[in-house]
C-alpha cells in the first residue's frame, strides 16, 4: 500500500496500521540533535520514539499548554531562548542568546534533544549554522545547509549573521570543554561543559 510522504507507519497490534507524522521541517543534525517546526499534537507519537530529554524552544510566545502537558508527561525538560521573528533586513538575531543556546546544545547531558522555532527555518537554521561552525563546517557548507530549510524564504540578515558570528567567543565561554568519544571514532565528537564553569542559560523548566 502507497504511503505519504513524510510518515512513519507501523502495524498495530490488532492488524491496525499506528502513524507517527514527524514535525514539519524535521530532520536529523546529529546523532541525539534534532531539528523542526512547531510540534503539533498530531506530532506527539513522533516525538514519543525520540525519547527526548530536551527541547530548545527559539520563540518569546509562551508553549502552548497542550505541548506542555506532552512534556510533563514524558519528562522533557523545556529550555526557552525568546529570539523574536522578523523579516526586517535591519534586524539580527541576538549574538548572547545562541550562545547560550549552544551552551545548551552540546551539553551531552540534554540530548536527545529537539531545537525549534515556528517554521524550523530561520531561527532555528541560524542556531544550527553557529554549531556547524563550531564543528568546524566551511561556511558554504553553513550556507548550503541553511538554504536547504529556508528554501525561497532564506534570509540575508541570517546569513550576515552566521558569517560574522565568533565561535572563538563561545569556545571561549567553555574553556572546560571535555571531548567524549562514544564508540562512534573521532568523527562522532561529543561536547560537554561543566556546571561549575559556566553561567547556566536562562531556562524555563518543564
Amino acid at each position: 500500500k502507497k504511503r505519504p510522504m513524510g510518515l512513519i507507519v507501523e502495524e498495530g497490534g490488532g492488524g491496525d496500521d499506528v502513524v507517527f507524522v514527524p514535525p514539519h521541517n524535521f530532520s536529523m543534525v546529529e546523532d541525539g540533535i534534532y531539528r523542526s517546526g512547531f510540534p503539533q499534537p498530531s506530532n506527539f507519537s513522533f516525538l514519543e520514539t525520540l525519547k527526548l530529554k530536551s527541547i530548545i524552544y527559539l520563540c518569546p510566545e509562551p508553549y502552548p499548554e497542550e505541548n506542555c502537558e506532552f512534556l510533563q508527561s514524558h519528562k522533557v525538560r523545556l529550555f526557552q531562548f525568546g529570539i523574536e521573528g522578523t523579516k526586517e533586513p535591519s534586524v539580527t538575531i541576538p549574538r548572547d542568546t545562541i550562545t547560550e543556546a549552544l551552551k545548551v546544545l552540546i551539553d551531552v547531558r540534554n540530548h536527545p534533544v529537539l531545537i525549534h522555532c515556528r517554521r524550523g527555518k530561520h531561527r532555528t537554521g541560524c542556531l544550527v549554522g553557529c554549531l556547524r561552525k563550531l564543528q568546524n563546517w566551511c561556511l558554504s557548507c553553513v550556507f548550503e545547509e541553511y538554504n536547504h530549510f529556508a528554501g525561497t524564504k532564506s534570509r540575508e540578515a541570517d546569513l550576515r549573521f552566521l558569517e560574522t558570528y565568533d565561535v572563538l567567543y563561545l569556545r571561549r565561554c567553555l574553556y572546560s570543554i571535555i571531548y567524549r568519544y562514544q564508540g562512534y571514532g573521532s568523527t562522532k565528537r561529543r561536547l560537554l561543559y561543566t556546571e561549575e564553569t559556566v553561567d547556566k542559560p536562562w531556562i524555563t523548566s518543564i
